[in-house]
């Protein structure tokens, strides 16, 4: 069985709809008038031990019901999950010992005591032994960089440091997955880069899970091998990072340097179909072209019989555009729904 399950997982909200002002109130409180919002739709998913992935979307697509439904902090209103074999709303404290969550705009840490007494009350909390947890403290404390500031109260601290010392509060523990919700929000690059190895490295020691909700397409990339994108509460694609890229990412750009110009090169490549020639210099050339219809071997193999070519190279798109065409609303997925990466 999946470490997570979810099926036709659907939570909908009830709205109040009144006019503004007093005598709006008032015309409520007499004729109540709601509407409901759908933010989660139907959605199926299945995450297995050990994987890293991402869950994006543009802002109100649904990303953070999802989170907080899997938590158990919210109650679906129809379908089915399951988190390690439990029901997170319905064995909400069992289901908090075995989860870590951290969220990029909120902590967990008490403002006015040491970060050294929050990981100390969380001891207690998760009833952890003192081998285990003294093990556990010294293996984060050296991989996070926590002695600096490890006897400084939270709200002494600065947003990096803090963001570091949340992480260890979410892995104390040893849960077996941890929610990531915009873990690097604020962070200068060289924070994010520790972070990053962070992450990675207890993936990679302890078989962490690690569902990663971000808008930082570097922290997609460098963590993820696996991405998940829902949007209007819906799952659109659901499937390797690569795989997404070749499939609504087709555009490929080669460039080619000419030792000598060669005057009839652009006209003669503008008769290939489903190209597109720019001439840069007269030893220059860009050729945009879609690698479904024409592949790059024979582009390259059509301009090297009319010039004399001395280097070439090909742009691959990256999964930025792709999510960002997304976003914009300019790139409408098929629904895909894949297993792991």
């Amino acid at each position: 069985m999946s470490l997570i399950e979810v099926r036709a997982l659907t939570k909908t909200y009830r709205q109040a709809v009144r006019q503004p002002g007093l005598r709006g109130a008032f015309r409520h409180l007499v004729h109540q008038r709601y509407t409901e919002r759908v933010a989660v739709d139907h959605i199926d998913m299945s995450i297995e031990r050990g994987e890293t992935v991402a869950y994006v979307g543009p802002n109100g697509a649904g990303k953070s019901t999802t989170i907080k439904m899997l938590t158990g902090i919210l109650v679906p209103t129809s379908g089915e999950i399951t988190v390690d074999g439990i029901v997170p709303h319905k064995r909400r404290m069992e289901n908090a010992r075995r989860i870590g969550v951290v969220f990029g705009q909120r902590t967990q840490l008490w403002w006015d005591i040491p970060v050294i007494e929050t990981l100390s009350l969380l001891r207690d909390i998760h009833e952890m032994p003192a081998q285990e947890y003294r093990k556990n403290l010294d293996f984060l404390t050296e991989l996070l960089g926590l002695d600096e500031f490890m006897h400084l109260t939270a709200r002494r601290i600065s947003l990096g440091q803090r963001m570091r010392a949340d992480l260890a509060a979410a892995f104390l523990h040893s849960p077996a997955i941890v929610y990531l919700d915009e873990p690097t929000i604020g962070l200068d690059i060289a924070v994010k880069e520790r972070i990053r190895g962070f992450i990675k490295q207890v993936n990679r020691e302890l078989g962490t899970t690690v569902m990663l909700t971000t808008h930082d397409l570097g922290d997609i990339q460098d963590l993820c091998r696996r991405i998940v994108i829902i949007d209007h509460g819906r799952i659109i694609f659901d499937g390797a990072l690569a795989e997404m890229t070749d499939a609504f990412a087709r555009e490929r750009v080669l460039h080619f340097q000419l030792r000598t110009p060669c005057p009839t090169a652009e006209q003669e490549l503008q008769r290939i179909p489903n190209v597109t020639v720019s001439g840069l210099s007269d030893t220059e050339l860009s050729v945009r072209f879609d690698r479904a219809f024409i592949s790059a071997r024979d582009i390259t193999g059509a301009i090297m019989q009319i010039a004399d070519v001395s280097d070439f190279r090909i742009d691959e798109p990256s999964i930025d555009h792709v999510i960002k065409r997304v976003y914009d609303g300019t790139l409408n997925l098929a629904v895909r729904k894949g297993g792991g990466a």
